[in-house]
């Protein structure tokens, strides 16, 4: 049986993940207005992965933020090139220059039910391979006009499927699609 395959990511309201840079001044401060206690979904979507796959720049952002914020969390990051992880780095944290569809199967073939994607670029290239089932997107009510897109050019038409809208009080829209399979 082939994992499902999920993104939980926030967008800028003008559809940007990051600025130009990477730097994400912007979310940390929208953050910042989120009620103590409130995580939008998070810690409970987290329960359900198996497996957290992400590109080389979104492993090299998350390790500036200090501590490892996902635990025992297994985790593959990939990248052409080969990474040196610290010693004091978790041991289920891996590399892999596998293919979407190589990793997505040998992660399936191992036992993996569902994958998180996390990054730009990873997302786009799983999207692109037909993989991602489910999209949660967070949208922050803040418009920076340019930086990293959540999305790229297509060579066709992805269609999805409204599953579910949540607002949250600090002004954050959450929008839950499934990837509709057909069109891709």
């Amino acid at each position: 049986m082939s994992a499902d395959v999920s993104v939980f990511i926030a967008t800028s309201l003008d559809g940007f993940i990051a600025r130009k840079d990477g730097d994400l001044g912007w979310l940390d401060q929208a953050n910042a207005t989120v009620p103590e206690g409130e995580d939008c979904g998070y810690a409970e979507f987290m329960k359900s992965v198996d497996v957290l796959v992400m590109g080389r720049n979104t492993y090299e952002k998350v390790r500036t933020f200090g501590v490892w914020p996902y635990g025992e969390t297994p985790v593959v990051v990939l990248s052409q090139n080969p990474i040196e992880f610290p010693e004091d780095f978790p041991n289920c944290v891996t590399h892999s220059a596998e293919s979407p569809t190589d990793l997505h199967r040998r992660l399936s073939e191992e036992g993996a039910k569902k994958l998180y994607i996390d990054g730009g670029i990873t997302i786009q290239r799983f999207l692109r391979a037909g993989l991602i089932n489910e999209m949660i997107i967070t949208a922050i009510p803040v418009l920076i006009g340019e930086g990293i897109p959540l999305f790229g050019l297509l060579e066709k038409d992805i269609w999805l499927t409204h599953q579910d809208t949540e607002t949250f009080d600090c002004g954050f829209v959450q929008s839950t699609y499934r990837v509709d399979q057909a069109s891709n």
